[in-house]
């Protein structure tokens, strides 16, 4: 519910949200929860308040003069992404996706629904945990590469260095 922004406004960027980072299988309840803040953090900062609405205004206009239509009436997702071709490096966009990027994915009641885990390296990564069942990943912790003058004394050089040189995990 879009109290500060307006229910239009909060259904356009819904619909920009979709657009941004489209995954047809994903329910708008998981992206109305990454644009929340934005609302809220709105209703205590006026520039942004004013980047989101007119930003908003803005598309619809776009969209108006191209398709005689809102934005979020647009049906076809061809048209809606010839708009954001054109203001993706303006700061309305910019600020929506880069909110979103963390906002959306970094929501870890999404993880599932795209088969992530969540983080792993402290369970020994990924390998031998499941993902290798189904033939997704293959590694036989063996010598990974042979290469004449690599001796020990340069393995354990670069060792140091922050390389990773025989090491699978």
């Amino acid at each position: 519910e879009f109290k500060v922004l307006g229910a239009a406004t909060g259904n356009t960027l819904l619909v920009l949200a979709r657009d941004i980072f489209p995954h047809d299988r994903i329910s708008d309840r998981y992206y109305l929860q990454a644009l929340e803040p934005l609302e809220t953090q709105a209703a205590a900062d006026d520039k942004l308040k004013a980047l989101l609405s007119e930003g908003v205004a803005a598309l619809d206009r776009l969209a108006k003069l191209r398709f005689r239509k809102t934005y979020a009436a647009l049906d076809k997702e061809s048209e809606r992404l010839s708009l954001l071709y054109v203001i993706e490096h303006g700061a309305f966009f910019q600020k929506v996706k880069g909110h979103l990027v963390t906002g959306f994915y970094d929501n870890k009641e999404v993880w599932p629904l795209f088969g992530y885990e969540g983080s792993t390296w402290e369970k020994g990564g990924y390998l031998n945990r499941g993902f290798d069942d189904a033939g997704k990943v293959t590694v036989a912790p063996e010598l990974v590469f042979n290469t004449p003058g690599w001796d020990d004394e340069l393995l354990n050089a670069l060792s140091g260095s922050g390389s990773r040189v025989n090491d699978v995990s």
